[in-house]
């Protein structure tokens, strides 16, 4: 079992910034990848960014120049820097530690709770 805590959501303007940090705990040596998934209103779930447990990211095309994923090995977390937010960008942010296998299309493994990011206009 993976536990999966997220924290940093709220609201901000368009053109602002949040940071959202996702803690991992318990069994996850077997975790391949920590991304970021996110569900609007009305949509389906999409990646927003992942990390690989070798270091590599991957992010999609909507947000790369303005997202930034990174980990602390040390403490098990990963960050997900937001900057030039736009209203696009509102919907419920998830947490998600890929096991036993790496497929972000079809993601497994554990979610986290969400945490929702409100971007005004």
């Amino acid at each position: 079992q993976v536990q999966l805590v997220e924290s940093g959501g709220g609201l901000v303007q368009a053109g602002g910034s949040l940071t959202l940090s996702c803690a991992a705990s318990g069994s996850i040596f077997g975790v391949k990848a920590m991304g970021w998934y996110r569900q609007a209103p009305g949509r389906q779930r999409e990646l927003v960014a992942a990390i690989t447990s070798g270091g590599s990211t991957t992010y999609a095309d909507s947000v790369k120049g303005r997202f930034t994923i990174s980990r602390d090995s040390a403490v098990n977390t990963v960050h997900l820097r937001m900057n030039s937010l736009k209203p696009e960008d509102t919907a419920v942010y998830y947490c998600n530690a890929q096991t036993p296998h790496l497929d972000y299309k079809f993601p497994t493994g554990y979610w986290g709770q969400g945490t929702q990011v409100t971007v005004s206009s």
